[in-house]
């Protein structure tokens, strides 16, 4: 390997994912990024490279981080599943039931795996909210549950790209006593021993590398076409009626943002820490020790339970228990797998039939996916495990 660029290692099994992460920079626009393989609870790939930020050349190194946007939805979902695998949530029971305040605009009987699968009809908030409302936990949860549903629960669903953070975090912390993010380090990254923080101590903040944005869909600091909709648009309200305090994706770079405790879209790690976030959820929810859930849980994880055309993306989607099945952009898993895409290409994501976990982090945002990069890897790292073909929208042996 070229030291300069790329670092790591790499078992001789997995030699198709270390070149597609070299092609990546080669070929594919790549800066920065870290990818992370393991298999039978064994990291077979653990790569990095390139700059973490390209302003001062500063290389990406083995510690480095980034914004993972919603590939945070799978940490969340993930805290939830903990909760209910130990008996303290009802993921059937209304969630009104654990916040009382949910009952509003009539949602007293809105189950909490309604808030999971994007079909609670919560995608936004109708009230304008101030800038930097988003870093505000008891004004964002108070204005959603003062929220009527902009449709009838369980009849459509549409991503929650904000939302779901708040509306999944808030009976995550109603359940535990503790905010999502000190649930999701306590419980979750510091047992697992990975860097992987969802409100960003300032310690680490000079790991961080900044997000850069989308060279062909969006100037910077600008909402991509495709999310802004027409004025008055449920779109339109969902992406510019955010909370944030600057408008388009790159708010996130703010020390502000990292601190925040974003739970749809404001994690931090690299490939190594979706790979361990999702290691003991491909080995029957248990490894080394930490046990996240039950092995019968693990079999209803990757069950899809809302499919059609979204209500917000106007795409066809498809959805688990808090864990994304298909998207509009088509980074194809197989149909056991269950994890998350972020905006701009990170992923993470459990197989359990191949035992394997897999995480992708980058800094360089890719909107459309339209490089390959994210594909590239997964696409490897499954032919690797035996998978032999794509066929009907997923990999399979």
């Amino acid at each position: 390997m070229d030291t300069l660029t790329i670092n790591g290692t790499c078992a001789p099994e997995f030699e198709a994912v270390q070149t597609e992460f070299g092609r990546n920079f080669a070929e594919r626009g790549e800066v920065g990024a870290s990818v992370c393989v393991t298999v039978d609870g064994e990291v077979v790939v653990d790569l990095w490279g390139g700059q973490a930020d390209r302003a001062t050349g500063t290389p990406w190194d083995r510690d480095t981080v980034s914004v993972v946007f919603s590939a945070t939805k799978g940490a969340t979902a993930t805290c939830a599943h903990v909760l209910a695998s130990r008996g303290d949530l009802d993921l059937a029971k209304p969630a009104a039931s654990y916040w009382p305040e949910f009952a509003q605009g009539g949602k007293a009987d809105v189950p909490v795996w309604m808030l999971l699968t994007h079909q609670c009809g919560l995608p936004a908030v109708q009230a304008p909210l101030a800038a930097g409302a988003a870093f505000e936990w008891d004004v964002m949860v108070d204005a959603l549950a003062a929220q009527s549903p902009f449709w009838e629960p369980g009849t459509r669903h549409g991503y929650h790209a904000s939302t779901f953070g708040w509306l999944v975090g808030e009976v995550v912390r109603r359940v535990s006593g503790k905010s999502l993010g000190t649930f999701f380090r306590e419980e979750i990254a510091e047992p697992l021993g990975i860097d992987f923080w969802i409100g960003l101590p300032e310690e680490y903040e000079s790991r961080v590398a900044p997000i850069l944005p989308d060279p062909i869909t969006a100037q910077e600091g600008a909402t991509p076409p495709p999310m802004q909709g027409q004025p008055g648009s449920l779109q339109a309200l969902v992406w510019q009626n955010s909370g944030m305090p600057e408008s388009g994706l790159l708010g996130h770079n703010s020390r502000q943002a990292h601190a925040a405790e974003l739970d749809a879209g404001g994690g931090i790690t690299n490939g190594r820490g979706l790979a361990g976030l999702y290691r003991p959820l491909a080995l029957n929810g248990s490894h080394d020790g930490t046990s996240l859930v039950d092995d019968v849980a693990v079999r209803g994880l990757a069950r899809c339970m809302a499919a059609g055309t979204d209500a917000v993306l106007l795409m066809f989607s498809r959805f688990a228990l808090g864990y994304y099945k298909t998207w509009p952009s088509q980074t194809i898993l197989s149909e056991e797998a269950f994890g998350h895409l972020g905006a701009g290409g990170s992923a993470g994501f459990a197989d359990p039939p191949s035992r394997m976990s897999f995480g992708y982090v980058m800094n360089q945002m890719d909107l459309a996916l339209s490089s390959g990069r994210t594909q590239s890897l997964v696409d490897a790292a499954y032919r690797s495990v035996g998978y032999r073909t794509r066929s009907g929208g997923s990999w399979v042996r």
